[in-house]
């Protein structure tokens, strides 16, 4: 194979790992939304069983407390995944503009390999 091949083909790689990446994230903040509205339900579910929902109230059930600790945390760690994915976008878009210049290079390459004086391609082109 050539080199061009090479690149080309290690070019498409960095694009199909930054998309594995991009929809590992998602798949991540969907799971954390997920999450976190399921602990919504259940500490709405804890606040009326009790009867309270002030969390400050001395009686303010500990189950609904610390569910909502666990929901907050989902939801901050979310905003991060969020953070890096904002991030990861613009490195995938480079990527594919590298493919396509790799792929372009090749393409040119391979029309003036079967150009050349000599090349068993040429009078196939011809």
């Amino acid at each position: 194979m050539r080199p061009r091949g090479n690149l080309v083909g290690l070019k498409q790689f960095q694009v199909n790992e930054k998309r594995w990446q991009l929809l590992q994230l998602d798949m991540m903040i969907a799971d954390f939304d997920r999450m976190a509205q399921e602990l919504d339900f259940q500490i709405n579910a804890e606040e009326k069983k009790a009867g309270i929902s002030d969390i400050n109230h001395f009686a303010y059930p500990t189950f609904a407390k610390a569910a909502r600790l666990r929901r907050d945390n989902l939801k901050n760690s979310q905003s991060d995944l969020l953070r890096k994915r904002t991030a990861a976008e613009p490195s995938l878009s480079e990527a594919e503009a590298e493919l396509s210049r790799a792929q372009m290079l090749e393409s040119r390459s391979d029309r003036t390999h079967d150009r050349e004086p000599g090349n068993r391609n040429h009078d196939r082109l011809i």
